[in-house]
């Protein structure tokens, strides 16, 4: 009898044992193969229903991703924080807005999601008209999206369609009172992206005819290469600071050059990472020149027969803080 007890107790403690919880990359995984039975159970086993997975984030952020609103309904049921962000300041809402998830969209902003970053992030609108989504973009502004948002780096939704060339946002962004003067930190403007690009017709119409007849006269490399920016890190921004303050003072940056060209490496190599495209990637270069650390170069080499990588990146990936546009052609992004 005294047997049979503890064997009855083994097998119900055995049944009883919570399962285990994920790491962050198997979270990851499940969740964008749609198992919310899964996540179910690891809610239910006390996982915190805003852990964050080893890409886009939460689990309410990587239904949103994916437009499973199942799962999204899953984590806002279980108390999740449906304006939290993730490590690159990006919301749910953000996130569906840059995949065009439309259903998403509608069901976050109908359950209270905030259609309007703070100041200084990333909108949803950013990412609707950096991606194209006319549409969405149409749907976010109907509901009250801030055209003249800026980003981290003080770039508008405008200067998202000049960068992308999305000539219809462009054209209804003006035609709805988009401010075309603003300038991110570095300088850069809708009218400096467009020439950048090369292209004429959205400079001509971000500007004013004397602006472009003097905009078109000025030798092409003063505008810069048209090579995307990289996204930054605290780390490398307390480098700067402290190369400007050593700088200032007469004394030697040629440490911190070192430290901060590293640090530059590290944020393309993490660019490649979470982007899902090493085995695209033929090779990275890093270049600069010591007495302009600011016009550091990194560019990704592909090769020729490259093909497309899981996702595209979203842009607060590397608009983090975009490189100042050279003044004169480099010699030695």
């Amino acid at each position: 009898m005294i047997i049979g007890m503890t064997l009855l107790g083994l097998a119900s403690s055995s049944h009883s044992a919570a399962p285990a919880l994920p790491d962050p990359a198997a979270f990851a995984n499940s969740l964008e193969l749609g198992d919310v039975q899964q996540a179910r159970t690891w809610l239910d086993a006390g996982l915190p229903v805003n852990f964050k997975a080893s890409r886009i984030g939460n689990g309410l952020m990587i239904g949103a991703w994916e437009g499973n609103l199942e799962l999204m309904a899953l984590f806002l049921s279980h108390g999740a924080d449906i304006d939290s962000v993730n490590e690159n300041g990006e919301t749910a809402l953000a996130l569906a807005a840059w995949r065009g998830q439309k259903a998403a969209v509608t069901w976050l902003l109908e359950r209270g999601a905030r259609i309007n970053a703070g100041p200084r992030q990333w909108s949803a609108l950013h990412y609707a008209v950096f991606a194209g989504h006319e549409e969405m973009a149409g749907m976010l502004i109907e509901r009250g999206a801030d055209i003249n948002a800026l980003s981290t780096n003080g770039s508008s939704v405008l200067m998202m369609a000049i960068y992308e060339g999305r000539e219809a946002l462009a054209r209804k962004l003006i035609e709805l009172g988009a401010d075309r003067k603003v300038k991110n930190d570095w300088g850069d403007g809708a009218l400096e992206w467009a020439m950048r690009h090369d292209r004429l017709d959205l400079a001509r119409l971000v500007s004013q005819a004397d602006e472009f007849t003097s905009a078109v006269n000025k030798p092409k490399e003063q505008w810069g290469a048209p090579t995307r920016s990289l996204r930054t890190s605290k780390e490398l921004e307390e480098l700067l600071k402290v190369r400007e303050m050593l700088a200032q003072r007469g004394m030697s940056v040629e440490q911190v050059d070192k430290r901060i060209a590293a640090e530059r490496v590290r944020i393309v190599r993490s660019e490649l990472d979470r982007a899902g495209t090493p085995s695209r990637v033929t090779s990275f270069e890093i270049s600069a020149s010591r007495a302009r650390p600011q016009e550091q170069k990194a560019q990704i080499v592909r090769g020729e027969k490259a093909t497309a990588g899981a996702y595209k990146v979203p842009p607060a990936t590397y608009f983090g803080t975009p490189r100042m546009p050279p003044k004169a052609p480099l010699k030695s992004y």
